[in-house]
């Protein structure tokens, strides 16, 4: 019976239906293409050329910033710059003999947009750019980016190197899931200690928008003469998660904020939190009467706002149950449901072990006979 559902309930995804092309228009987004998307129902909120394949520039190294941060995690090893590693474009301005931790080396991608950063995350991960790239693709693919294709770490044009709106937005969801990606990505400047020669440098964030809107928790930039200005960014409010991304926009800043707007404004988090309630079942069968029960809060959801008075919770517990029963076993569920579909359900366990009664000699004499 160990997390075993006895209660058969099926839990539906919760899908937004919006006019995005209607919106786009009165917002008046300058993007080339665009999403945004809400991270707790998984759901695309405005769209326009989402799934079309474009360059994507240095937003490419949130991947090789979450690639280097999930190697750190294992081995922060000393990464000594050298020739080989020497890049193009913007720098966190690395020289040869200069050595840092791999870790750091994500602090001057998210930064200041470094080139030598990601290409000596590249060449530390693997023995070749080339070699590099097929673990990008390999991690996309897990990540549902399913029109995606890394050739370069750092987002240099390439006619194989592409993207779009939607597989972005899914890469910096998993990103923002990293810890040290999630510390990084939204602050607003960090210092890298350099271990040869021994000095600190201080880097500031190019993502204006961690001061241009209050609910910014992140974000990256990217601009080249072919891809133009491309952001991933991402923006938390009142258990609302969004992430915005726009390819080759001239008002890049001006867009996420519009999008974010329009997107808080139509969405609200449902309370589904159970965990503080006090929740019991009877028991027959044994010593005791009644045992609690532990509540395992399944993921946040969000709904439209207009539709969150309709929501309806319901607790399941049965009238009781039959002992013996064990710590972790099953025995009902909180549901929030709209419009009669479950959009969230968390589960209730039994938070310990209970013995049956054992019967008397006497008891067990008659239980025998008869």
């Amino acid at each position: 019976m160990k997390r075993a559902c006895t209660l058969v309930l099926t839990f539906l995804v919760f899908v937004f239906c919006f006019d995005t092309t209607a919106c786009a228009k009165t917002l008046s987004i300058s993007a080339q293409a665009y999403v945004l998307y809400c991270v707790e129902n998984d759901s695309v909120i405005l769209e326009h050329n989402a799934e079309t394949k474009m360059k994507m520039a240095s937003t490419t190294k949130i991947m090789t910033t979450l690639l280097a941060l999930e190697k750190a995690q294992e081995n922060d090893c000393l990464v000594e710059f050298n020739e080989d590693m020497i890049a193009e474009g913007s720098s966190m301005y690395l020289k040869v003999g200069d050595t840092v931790h791999l870790s750091d080396l994500a602090v001057g991608m998210m930064m200041c947009s470094g080139n030598d950063a990601a290409n000596a995350v590249a060449l530390t991960l693997s023995d070749s750019i080339e070699g590099f790239a097929k673990l990008m693709n390999k991690k996309a693919k897990k990540l549902r980016m399913e029109n995606t294709n890394f050739v370069t770490p750092s987002g240099l044009d390439d006619e194989n190197h592409y993207s779009t709106a939607l597989d972005m937005a899914r890469l910096m969801e998993k990103a923002l899931l990293n810890e040290q990606f999630a510390k990084i990505t939204s602050s607003t400047s960090l210092s890298v200690d350099f271990l040869s020669p021994q000095k600190s440098v201080t880097y500031q964030n190019h993502n204006r928008l961690l001061n241009m809107y209050e609910y910014c928790i992140g974000g990256k930039t990217g601009f080249t003469k072919a891809a133009g200005r491309c952001l991933v960014s991402a923006s938390k409010k009142d258990g609302v998660t969004l992430i915005c991304v726009t390819f080759n926009a001239p008002s890049d800043w001006n867009d996420h904020i519009a999008m974010y707007n329009y997107g808080f404004e139509k969405l609200s988090a449902v309370d589904t939190d159970d965990s503080e309630e006090n929740f019991y079942v009877d028991v027959v069968g044994s010593d005791k009467s009644k045992i609690p029960l532990f509540c395992e809060n399944g993921p946040p959801v969000v709904v439209e706002k207009d539709k969150l008075k309709k929501v309806k919770r319901e607790v399941y517990i049965p009238k009781f149950l039959y002992a013996p029963i064990s710590y972790n076993d099953f025995v009902g569920a909180v549901t929030y449901t709209l419009d009669g579909e479950i959009i969230a359900q968390n589960s209730l366990y039994a938070m310990e072990d209970v013995d049956a009664k054992r019967k008397n000699k006497f008891a067990l004499f008659l239980s025998n006979i008869f």
